[in-house]
């Protein structure tokens, strides 16, 4: 388990990257009115590739997640939730009620080449900050918001987080046992699939920009982001009728594929088709008689008699500890793994061999930890990791360096309640 006083001890630095390589976003200036996770994620990764993300924030609370538990007292307002998805990013506290507020925001806009709002609808053009206000002020301005639902039509009002969308979207019908309710999943699988969305969403517009010249407006949903995580199983049923039915950890497509037992482990085993079995079963069980059993030797045939081949499995498994049926199954190219806890996974060599786990540098904790972004780019390798800003941290720099605000416009701002009450 690792702990926050000893991360200097346990995880590594940051791999720096290599020095003077160019970065694939250097010189984009991301606007960045997102919170809590499917908007905050995706300006996350494009912070990653190296563009400029300026996150504008409320003054005196910020985005919600900054508060989300486990917070440590020394870090306010930065707990571990919001160090998960707004790393590398410029922290700009302005008060959007008020109007000097809102004059530097359409500012900022005419200065930058993407927004990103996940408000609810509505919100944006209470500010005046709706799409075609703000592409009439910059026509080269990649505007995308990100919704529950959509931003017309009859579902335009309708509030949404991950959880809800798990079970409007069919995905929680899919999860957990035949003989209880469907489950959601614990991690926010929707928002971070929507944030992918997002993310190639907005590259695709600035690809496209960089045909026309011109800016556009996008819209990513997390609802429909939910439909499209439920995988092949829509076209399943839309072509053959096959409605999805909860498996728990086999499935309904392969066999044997499932959670097993052995000594001092549980471990997942994947046989996707029948050389792997062949492999499996007539390889490492030493058991040819059931690989070339007729109920067996086909696809088909193991998933009807599951019930028969999964106790053939397990009394085998029994017989010897994990480090034994681990280095027989990688032998013989059998996708498997041990069903791991998350302290677990973080702490593995699988983990520590791509360096996903790191520690990067904070001005009041010393260190905080840091997980990895997956992209690995060998030409425009991903920044140098900066942790999470304060709130407001960067009001001030981003001010004067994009706006060229001096002392005197940055009092009267002040005075003028921009940055909120004194």
């Amino acid at each position: 388990m690792f702990k926050l006083e000893d991360i200097e001890k346990q995880l590594p630095t940051a791999q720096p990257r290599k020095p003077g390589a160019p970065t694939a976003l250097g010189g984009i200036r991301v606007v960045d009115f997102s919170h809590f996770i499917a908007g905050p994620y995706a300006t996350m990764m494009l912070a990653d590739f190296g563009a400029d993300v300026i996150k504008i924030e409320a003054p005196a609370k910020g985005d919600d997640f900054r508060h989300y538990p486990p917070t440590d007292p020394a870090l306010p307002a930065q707990g571990a939730s919001f160090f998960f998805a707004n790393r590398n990013k410029r922290s700009v506290a302005l008060d959007l009620k008020n109007p000097a507020a809102l004059a530097l925001v359409r500012e900022l806009i005419a200065e930058s080449d993407v927004l990103v709002e996940n408000f609810s609808t509505g919100v944006m053009q209470r500010f005046g900050l709706d799409p075609e206000t703000c592409l009439a002020l910059n026509p080269r301005l990649v505007y995308c918001s990100v919704p529950a639902y959509s931003r017309d039509g009859e579902f335009a009002d309708r509030p949404g987080f991950d959880p809800v969308v798990q079970a409007e979207s069919g995905f929680m019908s899919m999860n957990g046992y035949a003989d209880r309710d469907g489950v959601r999943a614990l991690s926010p699988v929707m928002d971070i699939g929507t944030s992918l969305m997002v993310c190639n969403t907005v590259l695709a517009a600035l690809m496209a920009r960089g045909h026309t010249g011109k800016g556009q407006y996008c819209e990513v949903s997390l609802f429909d982001s939910a439909v499209a995580m439920l995988g092949y199983a829509p076209m399943q049923y839309l072509l053959g009728g096959v409605e999805p039915q909860r498996n728990g950890n086999v499935s309904p497509d392969t066999s044997p594929s499932g959670v097993f037992h052995c000594t001092d482990a549980t471990f997942y085993v994947n046989s996707g088709n029948d050389r792997i079995f062949e492999r499996l079963v007539a390889g490492v069980l030493q058991r040819p008689d059931v690989a070339a059993d007729p109920r067996y030797n086909n696809r088909v045939g193991r998933t009807r008699h599951r019930d028969t081949l999964f106790p053939i499995l397990e009394e085998a498994f029994a017989r010897q500890p994990w480090a034994h049926w681990r280095d027989k199954f990688r032998e013989a190219g059998i996708p498997s793994g041990e069903v791991r806890t998350v302290p677990q996974a973080l702490a593995s060599r699988e983990a520590a061999a791509r360096g996903l786990v790191t520690r990067i540098a904070h001005p009041q904790a010393g260190w905080v930890p840091n997980i990895t972004p997956p992209p690995r780019l060998q030409e425009t390798p991903v920044v140098d990791p900066v942790v999470a800003p304060a709130l407001g941290q960067h009001t001030q720099e981003v001010l004067r360096e994009v706006l060229g605000c001096d002392d005197a416009r940055l009092e009267t701002l002040r005075q003028a309640g921009a940055f909120g009450a004194a």
